[in-house]
């Protein structure tokens, strides 16, 4: 398999060459993409991009235009957003013949869905392109029926593109151009990374048994799977193995930490907790009942263990996990004072502690610990640790759908008051304004994201990664269900992905 992977791989590399046009060059972009095989051909999408970027272009096809559009802000190249107004009439309204184009209105919509704050303009096309697209979705064929339907529900911009490229692989043979290499290419490489994938499933499942079980934890959630799962919707190609395993692990001490605080300690063993957390020394177990003195050993030499992994030159990155991980404590200590005390803060507070406690900004910090050189710069760290833009936004994302689900389905016997009822009994509105409101909050975070991709090229790889995994809120906490911790929904996903191979 990885023989003809590696002869596959020339034979597309020649494809960049054969490409005459900005068109096709644009096309086969978005096919490597869609079929998740364009981390094989970085440097060569860069470069074309690149090229494409600073050549005009004056197609006159709406799918053409939204195309570029959105393969460009997607890598970080600043494209204005008037690049529509082609497609308009005097009055500033969109021409009535793209009303047909059900290729063009599609690609228009998920371009749309790139915006950055203030760019009504294109709020206006997504609401012009949805309207349509529903008039018409039950007249389309096969494949475009099936891209429509599902960008409706979620537009591409918002979609864990693992997934996909599962429904991409199927349907790709049902497009006039297809490429039968790109194809099989495709295949074979979901197919080598899903063994991959298993590999190291098994071995966390092993490292997670040993915590959980020798350690006495089981008050806390069982949920290693879903941890990787997390961890791979960051980043799933062979190269990050050692990241992908180092965040997976992070995540499951998220959830360790969470449910410790949540669950089972009184308030005066989260205070102890906390303060031996914030030391950081052996010394410090003396403040701590017996399950917890195990626990807090394990923490230090699990993040020894990351230190371990990394070579001599990397081993500062594991201080600011480190750091990440003490800020993440003392705001779990924060809502625990408030849950314990009966308090239900002002609406501002209440989001400033509990989108650090969604694990968010610990997790960007995490992200960046096992990569390589390239993207794991002190400057990339920094960027993370100060929770600033892509990684606030990602922690907003984050807390704002998991609120809106816990919401709707009910609280945790010791979760403090969510987002969701603070602005309620704030500002004594009813739960469908609320609701409102957050949604609106999840709208401008996702502006943020967008945005931190134009401010930040020197660090883009490491802005793109915590794109990626904000990405993955929807499949975890959309249509405001909690999969993540109530994951019979995620089986069928996970199944997919680690277990049954794409039949070639």
């Amino acid at each position: 398999m990885t023989e003809r992977v590696n002869k596959l791989k020339e034979k597309i590399s020649g494809l960049f060459e054969a490409c005459t046009t900005i068109v096709e060059k644009l096309k086969l972009v978005d096919t490597l993409q869609h079929l998740s095989i364009d981390h094989h051909f970085n440097k060569q999408i860069l470069a074309v991009l690149s090229s494409i970027h600073g050549t005009e272009f004056n197609s006159a096809s709406l799918h053409e235009v939204a195309l570029r559009f959105r393969l460009l802000r997607q890598q970080g190249f600043w494209v204005s957003p008037d690049e529509f107004n082609r497609f308009k009439d005097e009055h500033r309204n969109f021409d009535v013949d793209i009303t047909n184009d059900a290729r063009g209105l599609l690609s228009l919509y998920n371009a749309a869905y790139l915006f950055t704050h203030g760019e009504a303009e294109l709020e206006e096309a997504i609401l012009f392109a949805r309207q349509h697209l529903e008039s018409m979705r039950n007249n389309l064929e096969y494949p475009m029926a099936q891209q429509v339907n599902r960008a409706l529900h979620l537009p591409l911009a918002r979609t864990f593109r693992r997934v996909e490229a599962l429904h991409y692989i199927s349907e790709y043979k049902g497009e006039q151009t297809h490429d039968p290499s790109l194809m099989e290419f495709a295949k074979l490489d979901f197919d080598l990374l899903q063994r991959l994938h298993l590999k190291e499933l098994k071995a966390l499942s092993r490292w997670w048994k040993d915590l959980y079980n020798g350690e006495g934890l089981t008050y806390s959630r069982d949920r290693v799977v879903e941890c990787y799962l997390w961890s791979y919707t960051a980043y799933y190609e062979k190269e990050y193995s050692r990241a992908r395993m180092i965040l997976a692990k992070m995540i499951a001490l998220i959830i360790l930490t969470d449910d410790t605080y949540d669950v089972r300690a009184t308030l005066e063993e989260c205070r102890k907790f906390n303060e031996a957390i914030q030391r950081w020394e052996e010394s410090a177990i003396s403040l701590l009942p017996d399950y917890l003195k195990k626990l807090y050993l394990k923490l230090m030499n699990i993040f020894k263990e990351f230190e371990d992994e990394l070579k001599p030159h990397e081993k500062y990155r594991v201080a600011f996990s480190r750091k990440a991980f003490q800020i993440l404590s003392s705001n779990y200590l924060q809502e625990a004072e408030w849950f314990h005390g009966d308090h239900k803060p002002r609406f501002k507070d209440q989001v400033k502690i509990s989108t650090v406690c969604s694990g968010a900004p610990f997790a960007s910090v995490g992200l960046l610990v096992g990569m390589g050189d390239d993207v794991a710069t002190k400057e990339a760290l920094e960027w993370a640790i100060g929770c600033t833009d892509a990684v606030k936004a990602f922690a907003e994302v984050t807390r704002f759908m998991n609120d809106l689900a816990s919401f709707k389905r009910g609280k945790n016997k010791n979760d403090v008051a969510s987002s969701v009822e603070c602005y309620i009994s704030e500002h004594g509105v009813t739960t469908d304004v609320a609701c409102a409101k957050i949604d609106s909050l999840i709208e401008d975070a996702w502006k943020t994201t967008n945005k931190a991709r134009f401010e930040h090229n020197e660090l883009l790889p490491a802005v793109q990664r915590v794109f990626n995994i904000t990405a993955s809120m929807p499949l975890m906490y959309g249509d405001k269900k909690d999969a993540f911790t109530f994951s019979d929904g995620l089986k069928g996903v996970i199944k997919r992905l680690f277990l049954k191979p794409v039949l070639l």
